[in-house]
């Protein structure tokens, strides 16, 4: 399902140049629970970046589902991430003025579905989630876990081959991370595939497979 051949990525900036990634290779397969670790400053956000295919390595390749991810058009890669990628990040980027509702239909808005089909999707998603209860709720009115499950049910909408989660318990006190965590082993025994960026060990160890990234290198791959 996803494939890193030698990933490089180069930042430039006023000239100086900066690698962030060194040759970075891995394989997932459907139905993967996989925890990407490592310090601060170790390349996650980037390595999650270009998986999501939010950017493109300065050299290797990203193959996703059998395509050669930066080779694609922006238009491609912009069906990509609305079709294949389900994202979920520590901020959960939920419009604040709208319903639970309302945030997790947004994604099927730009994927040509009726109405009447976003709205069925909607809420049997946030039903997945256990949230039927508050989607008429705008976030304010949510606590950060419930956050997180809509940011979840509107992650799940189109179902993606894959869900991408940046720290998604980072912002949330530890019943509430609990919480989130049995909710992705919940997704994934039902045959979601799932790859966790974390700083948390203890997040790291309820995944199948850890790959921990130190200095924009895999130093370890290891099954739990």
């Amino acid at each position: 399902m996803i494939e890193a051949r030698k990933i490089s990525k180069i930042y430039e900036n006023g000239g100086v140049a900066t690698q962030v990634l060194f040759d970075v290779t891995f394989k997932i397969d459907k139905g993967e629970f996989v925890a990407i670790i490592g310090p601060s400053g170790s390349g996650k956000s980037t390595l999650m970046h270009i998986l999501g295919a939010l950017d493109r390595p300065t050299s290797g390749e990203y193959i996703l589902n059998g395509q050669n991810v930066e080779k694609l058009k922006k238009d491609e890669l912009a069906e990509i991430r609305n079709k294949e990628i389900g994202f979920i990040f520590q901020s959960y980027n939920l419009l604040p003025r709208i319903s639970s509702l309302r945030n997790v239909m947004l994604p099927m808005s730009y994927g040509g579905i009726s109405k009447k089909e976003r709205l069925e999707k909607a809420k049997e998603m946030l039903a997945v989630v256990g949230l039927s209860d508050r989607m008429n709720n705008v976030p304010s009115q949510l606590s950060g876990g419930q956050k997180q499950r809509v940011a979840i049910a509107r992650a799940l909408t189109m179902n993606p081959s894959i869900l991408l989660a940046d720290e998604p318990t980072g912002n949330l006190p530890t019943n509430q991370s609990d919480e989130i965590i049995s909710l992705f082993e919940a997704l994934n025994s039902k045959g979601h595939t799932i790859v966790i960026i974390t700083h948390n060990d203890d997040i790291a160890e309820r995944a199948h497979r850890v790959l921990t990234l130190v200095d924009g290198r895999i130093v370890s791959d290891k099954k739990n």
